[in-house]
């Protein structure tokens, strides 16, 4: 299975470069998508009557006409319905006098029950919002709740962004082409495309690694291999040191979260450094987990001199107040080898937000840690003011500004969360459930990154696998879930990954 995701633009690259390396050409490709789609409605939708195929002007309604002939000649009952003719001369033209089927206005459009409709109208490169004529025909099906197959994309939904322009199709069922769009996977176009099925029309994988995609949908497929796993010789610290910073004596518990998240992700010593006042309250809830005084810098700095940890965790119950910021742009400054990377989550993001610059300009010195942020929206918002605020971006594009910008992994976190690198890498993830909507669950996530790292896996991939980890967890315990419950939930996870 093939997880690169490929935009709009990455997508007519991959085409045009098929067609160039012969011996399909455009017309070519559209029969081929054309007959994936016809396959899918006869083994899916073989008893329905009739079948309406909604065709615009450009290349998704050429695939419509494609649908309806093959229909037509399977000796299924077929009716068209279009925006206006396809362009003279285009692939879609030719389609069109292919198709015997007689072609109407889409303003006769009149679905009833028993039908299903065919949207074959814009598809992935739609940018503008759709015609009020577009818009009554999805109110209709709407209203007669007749099962919508969508061309490639939903109408309405952008294939970049995953934005509805103003309204989009529901579909029970989309037929894309090759690879997954980014607006398959990122939300509210998620939730408008039903089941996905990816066809195969020919475009070989080493053309769509040729338009330059630097996309996946998250797997562990793909980043299984670079997964931490014990020697046999193994002991607690060649398995990794993770610190957590505490906070105050009404704030413990998310340090402890973080914590135990981290040794049941596999880190062989996990220690809290937590303030004086914080001691007792750590001590009555921690066993496995070291607990260590930390008041100041220096304490900090003789922590990681005797012990050397590979990754610290820093913001989890801290407090936003700007002092915080301030310590852990003093922590990545005195860095320099003394530890690896810092996983930055909630308060540690919120109080960077009094230094932005100050955060910045620490980040970029060759010294600096490997830093991980795993912001929410509002989080985001905070640290990276006029990235959240430019609405020509999508998700995935302002995590990837602000990975740049801050020379880290971004775990942009949601439904779909977007996990970037600074160097353009980025992935969408798939499997999260509205179970981990609960206070707590992005404590255990900063744990779960910060122990894979700690195990020697790559920053970027090992916030890929925390997120997908995370997510998997809270999907496999359901409802009724906690933060407390994530840790040992992990448990299963680790033995589906070969842990």
């Amino acid at each position: 299975m093939a997880f690169e995701l490929l935009t709009p633009s990455e997508m007519a690259e991959a085409d045009r470069l098929t067609i160039a390396a012969g011996p399909v050409d455009g017309i070519g490709l559209m029969r081929r998508a054309g007959g994936a789609i016809a396959d899918v409605i006869l083994a899916r939708f073989g008893g329905a009557a009739p079948v309406h195929v909604l065709c615009g002007p450009g290349n998704n309604g050429g695939d419509g006409y494609v649908v309806a002939r093959l229909l037509a000649e399977s000796g299924v009952d077929v009716r068209i319905f279009a925006t206006g003719d396809p362009r003279a001369g285009s692939d879609g033209a030719l389609a069109a006098a292919e198709c015997p089927v007689e072609v109407q206005a889409l303003a006769a459009f009149a679905p009833e029950t028993g039908s299903v409709v065919v949207d074959a109208l814009y598809g992935a490169g739609l940018s503008k919002p759709l015609a009020d004529e577009v818009l009554a025909v999805i109110a209709q099906t709407v209203e007669t709740g007749v099962p919508v197959v969508a061309v490639d994309l939903p109408s309405g939904v952008s294939g970049a962004s995953g934005e509805v322009l103003g309204d989009a199709f529901k579909a029970a069922l989309t037929v894309t082409f090759a690879r997954k769009k980014p607006g398959h996977l990122l939300f509210p176009g998620r939730a408008h495309c039903g089941e996905i099925v990816v066809a195969d029309i020919g475009i070989a994988d080493p053309t769509v690694i040729a338009t330059g995609t630097q996309c996946l949908e998250n797997d562990p497929a793909w980043w299984r291999q670079l997964f931490p796993a014990p020697a046999s010789d193994a002991h607690k610290y060649s398995r990794g040191h993770v610190g957590v910073f505490s906070g105050g004596p009404s704030a413990t518990g998310a340090a402890r979260l973080s914590a135990m998240a981290a040794a049941r992700a596999g880190a062989g010593a996990v220690t809290v450094l937590s303030p004086s006042a914080s001691l007792a309250a750590n001590a009555a809830h921690l066993t496995s987990i070291i607990l260590r005084r930390s008041d100041t810098l220096a304490d900090a700095l003789a922590f990681l001199g005797a012990r050397k940890p590979e990754v610290l965790v820093y913001g989890p119950g801290l407090g936003p107040e700007p002092e915080i910021g301030r310590f852990a742009v003093e922590l990545m400054s005195v860095a320099d080898g003394r530890f690896g990377a810092l996983v930055l989550d909630a308060d540690g993001i919120t109080s960077l937000a009094h230094q932005r610059a100050a955060f910045f300009e620490a980040a970029k010195r060759s010294s600096a840690p490997a830093l991980v942020l795993t912001p929410h929206h509002g989080e985001f918002g905070r640290l990276f003011p006029d990235i959240a605020a430019d609405g020509t971006l999508s998700k995935l594009e302002r995590a990837r500004a602000a990975a740049r910008r801050a020379i880290a992994t971004i775990v942009y976190k949601g439904p779909d969360t977007v996990i970037a690198a600074s160097d353009g890498r980025a992935a969408i993830n798939t499997n999260g459930t509205p179970h981990l909507a609960t206070a707590g669950s992005g404590d255990v996530l900063s744990g779960i990154v910060a122990a894979l790292i700690a195990q020697a896996m790559p920053p970027f991939e090992a916030a890929c696998a925390a997120v997908w980890m995370h997510a998997e967890a809270a999907r496999r315990f359901g409802p009724g879930l906690i933060a407390e419950d994530l840790p040992l939930a992990l448990r299963d996870v680790l033995g589906t990954l070969g842990q």
